[in-house]
């Protein structure tokens, strides 16, 4: 079995140094075999680009809104995203056309740090507090990991508790929309 190692093959015989080879080295022999490759460490590296590309990139306020949404769903023992207070303000930026992120969660984006607020239902029968706690680490993860954000706060609000059984209680609006079809 032969390992193919980068190493300093006059340093550890003679003492001298020369330019580091990748060198075929045996496992029997501490000695390196005549051959060797002439390709230098500096030369397997990754090159560099010394341009550097200007510009701004802005990610929305709805989008890291829709990660953390998706991040506090995958949790065990949350039931739904709830309401939360700025809710009438929402139904406004409906009517009106403005755009706007899942119900339940808040987001504010500033530099590369973001602040999340996340109003949820529990089920029943889950530690209300495990479950927060939860919500709170794996939006932290996700956000940070997706966007490549800090997340300096992460506020947890538990709005209601799902009882077994219990089915998903529509908005008005969604009442509205149901009954147009």
């Amino acid at each position: 079995m032969t390992d193919l190692s980068v190493e300093d093959a006059a340093e550890e015989t003679t003492g001298e140094t020369e330019s580091p080879e990748l060198s075929i080295v045996s496992e029997t022999t501490a000695a390196p075999r005549p051959f060797s490759l002439s390709m230098s460490v500096a030369s397997a590296q990754e090159p560099t680009s010394s341009a550097v590309v200007k510009g701004r990139i802005k990610v929305a306020d709805e989008v890291v809104e829709k990660v953390a949404a998706l991040a506090t769903l995958e949790v065990s023992g949350v039931a739904d995203l709830g309401e939360d207070p700025a809710e009438a303000i929402g139904a406004l930026r409906e009517r009106t056309g403005a755009r706007r992120g899942p119900q339940g969660v808040s987001a504010h984006v500033q530099d590369r740090t973001v602040a999340v607020d996340v109003t949820i239902v529990a089920e029943y029968g889950h530690a209300v507090m495990d479950v927060a706690n939860e919500v709170k680490t794996n939006v932290a993860r996700t956000v940070s990991r997706m966007l490549g954000m800090r997340v300096v706060e992460v506020n947890v609000t538990v709005d209601d508790v799902r009882l077994p059984g219990e089915n998903r209680q529509e908005s008005p609006a969604e009442a509205d929309e149901v009954a147009a079809f």
